[in-house]
């Protein structure tokens, strides 16, 4: 059973969720650009709703259920399992730029992270990949990387969770644009909605998995027609 992490498994796992961790998040705003561009998002406030719609309509079914999928697939050893959450995580995902960007994202993750530690199951992954039988998807990667390290579910789901909360900031503190000061305060105050998502996470059917708020999708499908734009996706 994985406990509290320890000093070293912190340390890790505290670089891996790292702004700077170099894997390509900066460029990618998944939908909130086209929220821009519509002056629907304008200020702090509207950024900080845009957040939670997007991390209780879109996110707790993607990414955040993908983690908890995998530790469940890990605890068995059953492989397939995993492959099966790569392929269903990325073909759900209807918007291609944000399909493709996350496919990007995490091959990088990938790469990045065997560059650093010895990961067995990653490097099964990264195999399957060039092959053209699994895609790559950052959920995945993460969730296998700091499960071999020692983290819980809790710490893997919280603090990737934060992670994305933390880019998404950083690219609205740039594009909106907002003070360095309002991302931090949107930091803080989306703390404790992170802890009620995780407690959501845990309590999903497998079935909930690819549920979305058709309006993200359809803002991300957007974004590959505006005129203008700072991101990728």
């Amino acid at each position: 059973m994985l406990t509290t992490a320890t000093n070293r498994q912190l340390l890790q796992l505290l670089q891996i969720c790292d702004s700077n961790f170099p894997i390509g998040a900066f460029s990618h705003s998944y939908g909130m650009e086209t929220y821009l561009r519509d002056e629907w998002i304008t200020n702090r406030e509207s950024f900080e709703e845009y957040i939670k719609a997007f991390l209780k309509g879109q996110f707790i079914y993607s990414d955040g259920l993908a983690i908890r999928l995998v530790y469940e697939a890990l605890s068995t050893q059953n492989l397939e399992k995993l492959w099966e959450i790569d392929q269903l995580i990325t073909v759900q995902t209807m918007a291609r730029e944000t399909r493709e960007g996350t496919k990007r994202v995490g091959r990088q993750m990938l790469q990045l992270i065997l560059d650093l530690y010895d990961n067995p199951i990653l490097e099964i992954y990264q195999k399957r990949i060039a092959q053209a039988v699994s895609y790559g998807h950052p959920a995945l990667v993460f969730a296998i990387a700091v499960h071999t390290m020692g983290i819980s579910e809790k710490d893997a789901i919280l603090s990737y969770s934060f992670s994305t909360v933390s880019s998404l900031v950083q690219n609205g503190v740039r594009a909106i644009p907002l003070g360095q000061r309002d991302g931090q305060i949107i930091l803080r105050d989306i703390s404790e909605f992170l802890i009620e998502l995780y407690e959501a996470i845990k309590n999903l059917e497998e079935e909930d998995f690819g549920m979305t708020i058709p309006g993200l999708e359809i803002a991300q499908m957007r974004h590959e027609t505006l005129h203008f734009r700072l991101f990728m996706s």
